[in-house]
């Protein structure tokens, strides 16, 4: 699983792509071919920044800022279409950063088991609510990662379907 990276990566998914799963307190969005983004594959993008459909990685599309066609999410060589994630944990709904940190290792943690289960697309995990300070008063307590494991893995069991 390749990770994004890069704010036109997360850009280009959170404009273009379908929220897929939600739970009371996280968001799965998916943005792949067939969205509005352009299946294009890496070594078919031509100088001319125009770009030929071939292979399953997203492209940005092209606009005034952009440049042309620039690969996003580049399938190196002849290696199979894998998913890529990203997980935005905003200050707003984890004010401590140790909390966010935590919480990002989970959603890494989590979908590595939903792997083979999830598309060859780009994904993103949105943290859209905040834990309750008064169930969890400790920034990593084992009740919130307990908590927050469980969730995710009700998030990714929606995103299969």
């Amino acid at each position: 699983m390749q990770r994004l990276k890069t704010r036109a990566q997360f850009e280009a998914v959170m404009a273009g792509g379908s929220t897929v799963s939600r739970t009371p307190h996280f968001a799965l969005h998916r943005a792949g071919p067939g969205s509005r983004q352009e299946a294009v594959h890496a070594e078919a993008v031509p100088a001319t920044g125009q770009a030929a459909t071939a292979g399953r990685s997203l492209v940005q599309p092209a606009g005034p800022r952009s440049g042309g066609s620039a690969a996003l999410f580049a399938v190196r060589g002849n290696a199979p279409p894998e998913p890529w994630l990203g997980a935005i944990v905003p200050k707003r709904w984890a004010r401590r950063a140790v909390t966010r940190n935590a919480i990002k290792r989970q959603i890494y943690t989590v979908s590595l088991d939903f792997e083979a289960a999830l598309p060859a697309a780009a994904h993103v995990v949105r943290l859209r609510a905040g834990f309750d300070k008064t169930r969890f008063p400790s920034a990593t307590s084992p009740a919130l990662k307990r908590a927050v494991r469980e969730e995710l893995q009700q998030l990714f069991a929606g995103a299969r379907k």
